[in-house]
């Protein structure tokens, strides 16, 4: 059976991390060039997301409780204007723009469109969405996937999948989980980043600019990729309930609330080691 509204507890940004905290508040690490890590003052959150980016600045959102959307930082193509959006069951953010699901199970999008990326009006039976830097992805409570944007590398050729149970889209690939936890990918392969086929017992993933990152069933991490910054050091992870990736650096949150972190530290964003009472329960 297919999770529905996943609300993520930690997100990897550009060059950010955000974590949401078990009373709500949210707490941020790492460059503040665009004001994305002035979260303090943001209260009854179930659910943050961090725009990531293969280049550029980056944004963070907030969903409240009551359906409602905030978000704060490089705001240049609109992906910061949510603040009319209602009814919102999850969201994500990618480079220059947000994207959210509807308790209906329709999405909506705002930012950057240059390549059809915020063309998701007309998507239904949604229930879960992935932003890329140019394009992005959704997941049917049916356990197909639909996508809309650039697809130069077939990052978008995902009709034909099945059975998916979480979906994740990267710089210019895509990745997603099925349910007997095995992992598919599709894009640009590069760094070896589609490379999952051999993958087992994955309960989570996420994607970064150039890496994938799975969470297994016993709490260890995989990852893969380019690794250039240590992004794919998660070897010695353990007792691990989420994981997210960033355009350098990979997050993982622990059983216990806290959370760790590996990759590109130059802006502070995998200074976390401090962060507490983070929510371990985010769906």
């Amino acid at each position: 059976m297919i999770k529905r509204w996943p609300k993520a507890a930690i997100a990897a940004g550009y060059r950010h991390s955000v974590g949401l905290k078990t009373n709500g508040r949210v707490v941020a690490a790492g460059d503040n060039k665009y004001g994305q890590c002035n979260v303090s003052g943001w209260f009854d959150m179930t659910a943050v997301a961090a725009g990531s980016a293969h280049i550029g600045s980056s944004h963070t959102v907030g969903l409240k409780s009551d359906g409602a959307a905030e978000a704060i930082g490089w705001n240049k193509y609109g992906q910061c204007e949510v603040n009319d959006w209602c009814d919102i069951a999850a969201i994500a953010a990618g480079w220059r723009r947000t994207v959210a699901i509807k308790m209906d199970g329709t999405a909506v999008a705002v930012g950057r469109n240059n390549e059809g990326q915020c063309d998701v009006d007309d998507w239904r039976d949604i229930v879960a969405v992935s932003a890329g830097d140019w394009h992005t992805i959704g997941l049917k409570s049916d356990g197909t996937v639909t996508s809309a944007g650039n697809n130069r590398y077939g990052q978008g050729n995902v009709s034909g999948w099945r059975d998916i149970v979480e979906v994740a889209a990267g710089y210019l690939h895509t990745a997603g989980l099925k349910s007997d936890g095995t992992v598919v990918a599709i894009g640009m392969n590069k760094d070896n980043q589609c490379e999952v086929s051999s993958w087992r017992d994955i309960v989570a993933i996420a994607a970064g600019s150039n890496h994938i990152v799975g969470l297994k069933s016993d709490g260890t991490a995989v990852a893969i990729g380019r690794n250039n910054e240590g992004q794919c050091e998660v070897n010695g992870w353990c007792d691990i309930v989420a994981v997210s990736a960033g355009s350098a650096h990979t997050l993982g949150l622990k059983s216990d609330g806290t959370a760790v972190a590996t990759g590109r530290n130059t802006e502070g964003q995998c200074n976390v080691s401090g962060w507490s009472s983070i929510k371990v329960t985010g769906n």
